[in-house]
């Protein structure tokens, strides 16, 4: 009785830590999908290693990483956006044929084009870079779906809206130049409807991605606008920030009243008085963690709630702000980070 008693504890104990002990030993391959070989999807992608080192998943230890980048155009007319459209979708049925552990998604074309290929091939989909999960095909702000989750760069506009006003107490009216990039436009509608309650009221203007800055700001500033704001949006993004630049330029113009420059983008682009915004490299790391519990805990995706930034970061550039003549707030200067 007592060596069956002492069996079944053995394999209890066994049945216990073997799957510790395999798991401890398993090799992990993950595919890696964007668009665009950007500075802020190099962030997400480094926070995500980050988060999957934390948990014991490493590179060239544990983890094979199979990265596939799909170059974009910042001038693309209907033509190419259909044929990276179209790349994005070969993608994705290349990796769902090799089957990979995991799938990380960064920014919301790779997402949006390719979950569903992935998806249905029964591999698990983590994205990051996404602004507006919703146009990812996300069901909510908070659940992505069957078979994949993420995490998301969303904040309310209010709570941004309310540092640009400490920023600028005299602020009545902003300028929002975006594209039709999906995200920006989102932004734009959301910060025009909660604007009011600050007394602010936002214009936006859209614009081609192979145009200039220069018309649209010309225009709002003839309107009266007295800061302009810089949304998350491919067409800055795949430029590197150059129309902020332009923007910024026209301080020197004698002929141009200056108007100051607020960035919604948490990127230290020298030139603007303040930017806020979610951290690409800390989301990446969220992705990391998410990433681990469905390899090593066996998680389902959809168990798993799409994660933002709990505080936004706050970067100020004090040089900018004594060019254009605004003095920062004690609040301001306290929590925020100056630019390098």
């Amino acid at each position: 009785m007592k060596r069956i008693v002492y069996l079944m504890v053995l394999l209890l104990v066994m049945g216990v830590t073997m799957p510790c002990l395999a798991n401890a030993d398993k090799e992990y391959r993950i595919d890696v999908l964007q668009v665009a070989d950007i500075e802020p999807f190099q962030d997400s992608y480094n926070g995500f290693m980050e988060g999957l080192a934390e948990n014991g998943i490493i590179e060239g230890k544990n983890l094979t990483i199979n990265k596939h980048i799909i170059d974009a155009d910042p001038e693309a007319g209907l033509w190419k956006k259909i044929g990276i459209l179209l790349r994005i979708k070969k993608a994705a049925s290349k990796i769902a044929g090799s089957r990979p552990d995991l799938v990380l998604t960064i920014g919301t074309p790779a997402t949006k084009y390719s979950k569903d290929k992935i998806i249905k091939a029964g591999i698990p989909l983590v994205f990051t870079a996404v602004a507006i999960p919703e146009a990812a095909g996300c069901e909510s702000l908070t659940h992505a779906g069957p078979g994949f989750t993420g995490t998301t760069l969303y904040f309310d506009p209010l709570k941004v809206l309310k540092i640009s006003k400490m920023a600028l107490p005299n602020m009545k009216t902003l300028g929002v130049i975006h594209s039709d990039d999906d995200n920006a436009i989102a932004f734009a509608n959301e910060a025009k409807e909660k604007a009011g309650a600050l007394g602010i009221t936002v214009i936006t203007k859209e614009v081609d991605k192979s145009d200039s800055i220069k018309p649209a700001a010309m225009e709002m500033i003839e309107q009266g606008v007295d800061a302009f704001g810089i949304p998350i949006d491919t067409y800055y993004g795949l430029r590197d920030y150059e129309p902020v630049r332009e923007l910024i330029e026209t301080r020197d113009d004698p002929a141009i009243r200056n108007v100051p420059v607020i960035s919604f983008v948490y990127r230290g682009i020298p030139g603007a008085i303040l930017y806020a915004g979610a951290d690409f490299r800390v989301l990446g790391k969220l992705s990391g963690g998410q990433a681990s519990k469905i390899l090593k805990e066996g998680v389902k995706p959809e168990d798993l709630p799409v994660l933002q930034q709990k505080e936004f970061g706050i970067l100020i550039d004090l040089e900018s702000a004594k060019l254009y003549g605004v003095k920062l707030p004690l609040e301001i200067l306290q929590i925020a980070k100056p630019i390098e």
